[in-house]
């Protein structure tokens, strides 16, 4: 009995966690999450786990969301002192590779020209388009804390670019 409402309890408490997991092919998508923004901030970032648990690689190449005018996928990096974004226009995950998207430096999905503020507490629609496994429309969640941050870079286990 005791066994029982431990692992009720176990499955109770970790449902949540993966309430926000989506697959496309081989791929799985975790943890979408953007923060917040003010009223007049004309941008902001998509957060995104990827993980191919496939045989063969595929490509991130494109993303879209009704919230922004334009979504464009965007690298951050060190150069000395100094950050610098650009937009790569897609994303490589070898075989075996998580992607790991976080605030600071590396992969982002940008959000440009929003059509209103993100708030707190809200989610929005965003579509993920991949060479091979095709399209998976996301729930992005709008959170002040976003976890797991990586502050070494955002690809493990593969070169992600």
């Amino acid at each position: 009995m005791y066994l029982r409402f431990i692992l009720a309890a176990l499955i109770v408490v970790t449902a949540p966690l993966h309430a926000r997991d989506y697959q496309a092919g081989k791929l799985f998508i975790e943890q979408p999450t953007a923060r917040p923004t003010r009223p007049g901030q004309p941008g902001a970032a998509a957060y995104i786990n990827i993980e191919n648990r496939g045989s063969t690689a595929d490509r991130l190449v494109g993303a879209s969301s009704p919230v922004a005018g334009t979504t464009e996928i965007h690298v951050m990096t060190m150069n000395g002192n100094v950050m610098k974004m650009r937009e790569v226009g897609e994303i490589a995950i070898d075989s075996g590779a998580t992607v790991v998207m976080r605030p600071g430096e590396g992969y982002h999905i940008m959000l440009l020209n929003l059509k209103k503020p993100l708030k707190a507490g809200e989610r929005f629609p965003l579509t993920l388009r991949f060479e091979k496994a095709g399209k998976v429309k996301v729930s992005v969640e709008i959170s002040d804390q976003i976890s797991g941050v990586n502050p070494h870079g955002n690809v493990a286990g593969g070169t992600g670019h």
